[in-house]
């Protein structure tokens, strides 16, 4: 007796059997266009969205990585992270280090926060709640707060 065999769908780029998901760092830009409404609300495992592949990005957030510098001979770029609440969560910089997050708000792309990561562990950035944190933890859990 033979097996028939299972038919259904396959294995998801973010199937972590068959796919483990990469380091942050290590994961390749897709620089396909990519509208607000498309941007996931999850991280994402196998890829970077560039803040420049996204339609609507505003100009601060496109600015975020100017100040930083690189490590490396690469330009510094700005991946988008998931959605928390209201807000779009960006970084720019490496995942450990000198870095910029920027949540830029889905309902006026205009309304922006950031947080500065040194690379010595410390940071600052003004909470949603107008607040200035110095953890960065902190700071990210006021962007749940509508």
């Amino acid at each position: 007796m033979t097996k028939k065999p299972v038919v259904g769908p396959g294995p998801t780029p973010q199937d972590p059997e068959t796919n483990p998901p990469l380091p942050a760092d290590d994961r390749p830009f897709d620089d396909s266009p990519v509208h607000t409404a498309d941007l996931p609300a999850t991280p994402i495992r196998d890829r970077n969205i560039p803040a420049e592949a996204w339609v609507e990005a505003p100009a601060a957030l496109l600015a975020a990585g100017k100040d930083i510098l690189a490590t490396d001979s690469r330009p510094i770029r700005i991946a988008y992270k998931r959605r928390l609440g209201p807000w779009l969560l960006w970084r720019a910089g490496p995942a450990r280090g000198d870095a910029r997050y920027v949540a830029v708000h889905t309902h006026n792309l205009d309304q922006s926060l950031s947080f500065r990561l040194h690379h010595d562990g410390t940071g600052s950035g003004t909470g949603a709640d107008g607040i200035v944190y110095n953890r960065f933890r902190d700071w990210k859990r006021t962007l749940l707060v509508e």
